[in-house]
């Protein structure tokens, strides 16, 4: 059976002795991230009143924060973004490439993350799009679509890039679609190398730019020899990039995306107990094999609140980008040459714009429609409806 426990009542419970013990440590962003996810859906968002046509039952529904850190509000933000991206599927195989930064890279992006998570961008694209394009490989220019998580399952800093890309491409002269293998894209091995040397060769750039900042234990990487003793190791370590067999189908391919696109370092369908002795929440072990793979674990609220907030991205950065024949102004162009050039039906032409379906839920007395009766702002609190009276102005019996 699915808790009722929600990553709001750990907020509103331990959250604002956690404010107070690390006044001056948390940036505007979270606690902006705090707030929002402890008011979402209170008095505090504001909201309306529901009373059903038929029995004059009624209800309050308070509004959502829409917060992208927020448990409670990414199933509808998901919902929207697939519904935007189901025209631009096309029919064949679709890839999934996820490129990991090590731990010790994965160090200095805490402290500099608008800079380095733009840089895991940027490198991982430049890769897959360099690689693609090289007639020894696939020869093609390709699309992709890539999604950054910066958490482990157990929340911890983990940053890395999910990309989905079709199995092919167009030509460098857009005469003709290049597929790739059934199953294989590129090789794994020669992107993970020149990511590697990608990353470091910018990441440097950054550095003498003076575009990173380091404090507290790491501010020693300030200085520049520092810096690149601190990178000597992972110059000569293999950097993680793995590629998993195309999926069954363009279905499928939402089906993944819905689950990766708008997800949040921690679902409340995880979490198990919230009590004096701390957060239990489940996770995986990815060091382990079937059944054992599933692991709890009990944190102490301020750690669980604190590794909640280390995945609270800069205000404005983008987490999903497109690249490739998926990106900007030139994508729809790029798509039609791919459908013409596979032989499909062209992407339906967009309907007039009409009235969404009623998606309120009904009636939970009788079934009826429930209509809107009344709105309040912020902060306030909905009148009571007059007593016997429905909102179709008749009296129920």
């Amino acid at each position: 059976m699915r808790s009722s426990l929600e990553v709001a009542d750990i907020f509103r419970s331990a959250g604002p002795a956690y404010r107070t013990a690390h006044a001056g440590h948390l940036s505007l962003d979270q606690l902006k991230v705090m707030s929002a996810i402890e008011h979402c859906r209170t008095a505090v968002m504001g909201g309306h009143v529901e009373a059903c046509t038929d029995c004059g039952h009624w209800r309050v529904a308070y509004n959502s924060c829409r917060n992208r850190h927020c448990p409670r509000c990414q199933g509808a933000a998901a919902r929207t973004w697939l519904a935007e991206r189901e025209a631009d599927l096309l029919p064949v195989g679709y890839f999934h490439v996820v490129f990991t930064l090590p731990a010790e890279v994965a160090a200095i992006a805490l402290q500099n993350k608008a800079a380095v998570y733009g840089l895991l961008f940027q490198a991982a694209s430049e890769t897959m799009t360099t690689i693609a394009a090289d007639p020894k490989h696939l020869g093609a220019r390709i699309g992709i679509t890539a999604v950054l998580h910066t958490w482990g399952s157990a929340m911890t800093h983990h940053p890395h890039i999910h990309m989905i890309v079709p199995g092919g491409g167009l030509s460098s002269d857009g005469s003709r679609w290049v597929s790739s293998r059934p199953a294989f894209l590129l090789p794994v091995r020669v992107l993970g190398k020149l990511f590697r040397r990608l990353f470091l060769t910018k990441l440097t750039a950054l550095h003498e730019a003076g575009r990173l900042a380091f404090y507290g234990g790491m501010t020693h990487l300030t200085d520049r020899r520092g810096f690149l003793r601190h990178l000597a190791p992972v110059r000569k370590k293999r950097w993680v990039v793995y590629a998993k067999p195309p999926f069954a189908g363009p279905e499928t391919v939402l089906a993944y995306l819905s689950r990766y696109t708008h997800r949040v370092a921690i679902s409340n369908s995880r979490l198990l107990r919230f009590d004096q002795t701390g957060v239990t929440f489940r996770y995986k072990d990815y060091r382990c094999n079937g059944a054992d793979r599933q692991q709890v674990m009990t944190l102490a609220a301020d750690e669980f609140i604190r590794r909640f907030l280390l995945h609270v991205l800069p205000k404005g950065f983008h987490r999903i980008r497109h690249y490739g024949l998926l990106a900007g102004a030139t994508r729809k162009a790029h798509l039609e040459r791919a459908r013409e050039l596979l032989g499909v039906a062209p992407a339906a032409v967009e309907a007039p714009a009409v009235e969404p379906e009623d998606t309120r839920p009904p009636c939970p007395c009788c079934g009826g429609r429930m209509l809107v009766i009344e709105t309040f702002e912020r902060w306030r609190q909905p009148r009571a409806p007059p007593p016997g009276i429905n909102p179709t102005g008749t009296t129920p019996p």
